[in-house]
């Protein structure tokens, strides 16, 4: 079987994609949060007298920079970035990297920011952990958004697993930097130091742990998200041509957008025409 038709459809967009980054800004003072003995850093830019905030959660393997593009860009909005444990500059302790257990760490991100609601932004495996989120925390959670994320799984759990377990028990050599390689061999050179530096930043068994849980969490029976919910996807021949109607099934109150000529970060690639649907987003249903 091809390997397309096994590979979880957020690591899919990843090999097959080529991302530019803009120029780095100055990045914002960095402050520190709690979760369970563990610290977790974030910025808290913009509007600091807002009790609500746009919460903005990353990828597998990545920081809070990889949404530089987004955290300066809404002034009008109070806006959080973290990096979540295991990841960036948040402590990193050898536990069980669960959807969950991300998802209360940004519930404590959010707390000791003051943060009463929020707007749940998440890139790739920034999604399931913020569909986590909404289930544990339905009052928290004034809309989502997610980036080139995964809502449904597409491929049955047994192929998957079969494909992933030989992977996990040699991570070192089959997604460390041989297989990091592969995936920025698109790129252009400029991008590729930020992007291959970032992810081999993570410790191996932060990256196994949340991959395999990340996996386990697909399949798990997940509520209907019931606020509204803006999707924008990087086209690919590696999603359902219905995508957009079988994701109508478990967020029926969903704005659908797919970019062309963009890969899995788009919203690096396209910073401008990404922010501008947020801004929309949000201000249509009068979120923030």
């Amino acid at each position: 079987m091809r390997l397309t038709r096994i590979l979880p459809t957020l690591f899919l967009a990843i090999i097959a994609g080529a991302i530019g980054v803009s120029a780095q800004k100055t990045a914002p003072k960095a402050k520190w949060a709690e979760y369970q003995g563990n610290k977790i850093r974030y910025y808290d830019i913009g509007n600091a007298k807002s009790t609500n905030a746009l919460v903005l959660v990353h990828c597998w393997t990545c920081n809070l920079e990889f949404w530089r593009d987004q955290y300066n860009a809404f002034p009008e909005y109070r806006v959080i970035a973290m990096d979540l444990p295991g990841h960036g500059e948040s402590d990193k302790p050898k536990i069980d990297y669960s959807m969950e257990f991300f998802a209360r760490s940004v519930d404590a991100v959010m707390k000791k920011a003051g943060v009463k609601k929020a707007v749940l932004t998440g890139h790739s495996m920034g999604t399931p952990v913020v569909r986590r989120f909404y289930e544990l925390f339905p009052e928290k959670t004034l809309g989502v958004i997610i980036v080139d994320g995964e809502l449904i799984a597409f491929s049955p759990r047994d192929e998957v697993e079969k494909y992933f377990e030989p992977i996990l028990a040699d991570y070192k050599n089959s997604i460390g930097p041989k297989f990091l390689d592969q995936m920025l061999e698109p790129t252009h050179a400029n991008v590729k130091p930020f992007i291959r530096s970032s992810m081999l930043a993570t410790p191996d068994y932060v990256g196994i742990s949340a991959m395999r849980l990340m996996n386990a969490d697909a399949y798990a029976a997940h509520a209907k998200i019931n606020v509204p919910l803006l999707a924008v996807m990087a086209r690919s021949p590696y999603w359902p041509k219905d995508l957009e109607q079988q994701y109508r099934t478990v967020a029926p109150k969903m704005e659908f957008h797919m970019f062309d000529g963009v890969s899995h970060w788009l919203h690096m690639e396209k910073p401008k025409e990404f922010n501008a649907l947020v801004k929309a987003f949000i201000s249509k249903n009068r979120l923030l």
